[in-house]
């Protein structure tokens, strides 16, 4: 590769990550996110979630009481991804939900498809560079579309926080997410 083809790559690629982090996105109480930009070299964790997704639901006080367990340590943000949902229409989700973290409007799916979240709930891991870190379950408690368990016998999210922040790897295998098709994505 000639230095001119290498020097235009490199350029191409910050340009990439400059937009990553300049991503705003608004969250249902008016205020503006810029969720990939690292906060006091922080990590960040995403939550998709969608309000008509019933597999959501069942999450939900597992991706509160992480939310609890890791603040101060890891930047936490769910994001209302679903194109068809309305800003009302998040914030009632919110306050059923009693989300413990900012609640993002990504209906353009700017951040949706950038982490390349297909399914709600999903949740993606990135460190404090904004390279994703882990993406998939949070735990096994759906091992498929409709398979539901009594209760979760894994831990995964959990397990790729603590590794995360210990300076471990990532965990491997990740296990893709259970749930719902978010709309729009492909």
């Amino acid at each position: 590769m000639t230095f001119l083809a290498r020097l235009s790559a490199l350029v191409l690629l910050a340009a990439t990550y400059s937009t990553a982090a300049d991503l705003t996105l608004t969250a249902i109480d008016g205020t503006n996110h810029s969720p990939l930009a690292a906060k006091d070299g922080k990590p960040a964790l995403f939550f998709f979630v969608s309000p008509f997704c019933s597999t959501t639901k069942a999450f939900v006080k597992e991706m509160n009481q992480i939310t609890a367990d890791h603040a101060g340590k890891v930047s936490v943000f769910f994001i209302e991804c679903d194109p068809e949902v309305t800003r009302d229409v998040s914030i009632e989700h919110a306050t059923l939900s009693e989300f413990k973290a900012p609640v993002l409007l990504d209906v353009g799916q700017q951040l949706t498809r950038q982490l390349q979240a297909t399914l709600t709930p999903e949740s993606v891991l990135v460190d404090a560079t904004g390279k994703v870190f882990y993406r998939g379950r949070i735990n096994d408690l759906y091992l498929g579309p409709t398979k539901r368990q009594r209760a979760a016998t894994t831990n995964d999210l959990r397990e790729a926080i603590t590794a995360l922040l210990a300076g471990k790897p990532a965990p491997q295998p990740q296990e893709p997410a259970q749930g719902c098709k978010i709309g729009g994505v492909k």
